[in-house]
């Protein structure tokens, strides 16, 4: 822990959406494990990961940790852990692209969300990278595609909107502290996984690759991203993130031969471009 405060927060949120952008290269190099079996193994070295570092934060008050983010913390753990099981699915269902670019939407969900429910005013330059992003998506989901692809699509937003709803209990509760909310987050995905599997058991190289995702990809991704926001302001942790829209695709065409259509490009080019808009607001940069 004492070694990733020595290292700068932006360095830190960049190694953590680097970690995460191999989230569909993962899935999509599953051999004959089922959606559910992939959610279940992830979620368990997931669940490792996050309690090994709860211990060595909080030593003999781990158990106390869990208490303090209270109803909060729990309700907001159940959300997060549908937004992991959307990701599996839509990564499982549809191209790797097409999923990380329409994650990037949570700014505006965010935006949207902090309007309605926080009262917050959305400025013109919001409102335009609003209309931005959802023209790109709209261009990316009316695509022709098969309906497992598009249903994999509109699932995907799952992913952004439990962000969004995330981020706004942590405002309305500042003090609820984020890693052991990840942590009911990943006991919700393993009993979602559990109870939809026929069987638990898959071969060893699947195993392995839940390994990969559920300790490196998503556990020491989050982590690396909660300690790293800590340090670097909001607008720029935003940015940041879109590392993992780029990079994504990016593995998945290098490493599992998916090329995205033009038009797919396209969009998320347009939806990249709408939410880096809406940093160059005065009011989100302060």
């Amino acid at each position: 822990m004492s070694l990733f405060l020595k290292i700068p927060g932006p360095i830190l949120v960049f190694l953590g959406a680097f970690s995460l952008s191999f989230g569909g290269l993962i899935v999509k190099s599953f051999e004959g494990a089922t959606l559910w079996q992939i959610l279940f193994w992830r979620s368990v070295f997931f669940l490792i990961v996050v309690g090994i570092f709860l211990l060595i934060t909080h030593k003999k008050n781990f158990f106390k940790s869990f208490y303090k983010s209270g109803i909060p913390g729990l309700f907001g753990g159940i959300i997060l852990s549908i937004g992991y099981f959307s990701y599996v699915f839509a990564m499982y269902k549809t191209t790797v692209a097409n999923t990380n670019f329409i994650i990037q939407t949570q700014a505006i969900f965010l935006a949207i969300f902090g309007y309605i429910f926080l009262k917050e005013k959305i400025s013109k330059l919001t409102l335009a990278s609003i209309i931005l992003a959802f023209s790109g998506i709209i261009l990316m989901v009316g695509n022709n595609l098969s309906p497992g692809q598009f249903e994999g699509n509109i699932v995907a937003f799952i992913m952004p909107i439990s962000f969004a709803t995330l981020i706004l209990i942590v405002r309305k509760f500042p003090n609820t502290d984020m890693i052991p909310l990840q942590f009911f987050a990943g006991i919700g995905a393993l009993i979602i996984g559990y109870f939809f599997s026929s069987k638990i058991l898959i071969s060893a190289h699947d195993i392995f690759l839940g390994f990969l995702a559920g300790a490196f990809q998503v556990g020491l991704g989050f982590i690396l991203i909660t300690i790293g926001a800590r340090k670097t302001p909001a607008a720029l942790v935003g940015i940041i993130m879109l590392t993992e829209a780029v990079l994504g695709p990016l593995w998945a065409w290098l490493f599992a031969n998916e090329n995205p259509p033009l038009v797919v490009l396209f969009g998320g080019a347009i939806i990249i471009a709408g939410v880096s808009l809406q940093f160059f607001d005065k009011k989100i940069i302060k």
